[in-house]
């Protein structure tokens, strides 16, 4: 059973790599955004550059963490606690690549990597607005979670959610 990454141990976590080049997603991301914990997250999403994987796996295992799997990233977990690393690889330009399935690779622009937003009072770097919002209208349907997140972003800032989230007027999962 998982269970709740605080933002205590998420705090801890984070010092422990803040000498490395990381960018917090996910529901922390959008946490980090409002500036507020708005949920329970079972996880922490962060986004790496592909080159810093040992260093951050050393730090995760020196916290008792374990590699669990590569399916969509690295995951690692501890006692029920779960962190989702997720691979960028930096062009040239410095745009961040995510590797698709296909073998293609999804372009952000390096705006997309320099939000700043607060974890429990801890200046984190996270996914913008945009990028989340992106991130979201892609290959999967949303949960009440990911609704409300969408919601909170929308409010706040004033971005634009996809058409797709919308049906007869309404907030839905896209599908």
């Amino acid at each position: 059973m998982a269970q709740e990454a605080n933002s205590e141990k998420v705090i801890e976590l984070l010092k422990s790599i803040q000498d490395q080049w990381v960018c917090v997603d996910g529901g922390w991301g959008v946490d980090a955004l409002l500036g507020v914990q708005t949920r329970v997250h079972s996880d922490l999403d962060l986004i790496i550059h592909q080159d810093d994987v040992s260093v951050i796996d050393q730090a995760l295992c020196n916290q008792g963490f374990t590699q669990m799997s590569e399916v969509d990233g690295l995951v690692y977990a501890s006692n029920g606690l779960f962190v989702d690393l997720h691979l960028v690889c930096l062009d040239q330009k410095s745009y961040g690549h995510f590797d698709l399935p296909n073998g293609g690779s999804w372009p952000f622009p390096p705006e997309a990597f320099e939000a700043t937003g607060e974890i429990g009072g801890f200046e984190v770097r996270c996914l913008s607005v945009d990028a989340q919002v992106q991130c979201h209208a892609q290959g999967y349907s949303l949960k009440p979670k990911d609704i409300s997140d969408m919601r909170a972003l929308q409010n706040k800032y004033g971005c634009v959610l996809p058409l797709a989230f919308y049906i007869d007027g309404t907030l839905t999962n896209g599908a």
